[in-house]
């Protein structure tokens, strides 16, 4: 009976040692998992956060840019140059917002001020570049008004809204004083709407169309040209009547100045009759 109890003892024992690990795993597998379990432990195992909500992109402000420009060129054929330009600023959409003809001694010369929508203003400045002549200066400035512009949209759209409210007012108004006084408000509200707009419109137009200062300029050959003069005689005769003139001219003015030769006489006559009397005594 002995042996037999040792060999159960023997087999039980040896079962339990087998099961153990698996018992252990499963033991740590179902503690990821246990309520019970401290909270530092429990965030181990807890899933990731939720992923941020998405950022809206907030709304692009199109900058407002003005562009201007001043170009001298110098060409030999100064027509064929203009009529070029005529060309180009036609197929750029543009147009003349001032012109002159300059012909002197020296240079004959268009000053041109074009203006030129601003998508096609670098296209066009490229192309007259391209033509024949010799560029002496060129400048480009570029102005950003886009501060300018969301500040007078913001005074607008708020003098709208007080406009629309002295509207309502004026509906309720019940006295003559007061309807008055909202009108008053409304006439005021009224012009700078109308001043703020044009200020508006004002710089929409410099954005929209670029200026570009175009010089264009030739040189001339130098020739001397002699100014025709008198012979000698007249010029003699012109000689001798200037002299004349001027000379009658002189004498008048002494003549004018008699008061003064008048005081300076009594004052010489003066200081004469003084020395006298010191030199008896």
């Amino acid at each position: 009976m002995k042996s037999i109890f040792a060999i159960i003892f023997l087999t039980v024992l040896l079962a339990s040692c087998r099961q153990q690990p698996g018992g252990e795993a499963s033991y740590a597998l179902g503690e990821q998992y246990d309520d019970t379990m401290p909270m530092d432990r429990r965030d181990q195992f807890s899933p990731p956060p939720p992923p941020p909500p998405p950022v809206k992109e907030q709304e692009v402000v199109k900058k407002k840019i003005i562009k201007d420009g001043r170009l001298g060129i110098e060409v030999k054929d100064l027509e064929s140059t203009k009529a070029r330009v005529d060309t180009l600023v036609k197929i750029y959409e543009g147009y003349y917002d001032n012109e002159r003809y300059n012909n002197t001694d020296r240079e004959s010369s268009y000053d041109l001020k074009i203006r030129i929508p601003a998508s096609n203003f670098d296209r066009f400045i490229s192309e007259v570049e391209k033509g024949k002549g010799e560029i002496k200066y060129k400048e480009i400035d570029a102005r950003d008004v886009t501060d300018q512009f969301i500040d007078l949209e913001t005074r607008l759209q708020n003098k709208k809204n007080y406009l629309a409210r002295y509207n309502e007012l004026l509906a309720q108004a019940k006295t003559v004083k007061e309807i008055l006084e909202i009108q008053e408000e409304i006439r005021g509200l009224e012009e700078e709407i109308e001043s703020t707009t044009g200020r508006l419109k004002y710089l929409g137009d410099l954005v929209d169309y670029s200026t570009l200062n175009l010089t264009l300029s030739k040189r001339k050959d130098f020739k001397y040209n002699p100014t025709d003069r008198d012979n000698f005689g007249e010029r003699l005769k012109q000689a001798l009547s200037k002299g004349w003139f001027g000379f009658v001219d002189f004498i008048l003015f002494v003549v004018n100045l008699w008061p003064f030769w008048m005081i300076v006489t009594l004052f010489v006559y003066g200081l004469i009759r003084l020395g006298k009397r010191k030199t008896k005594k």
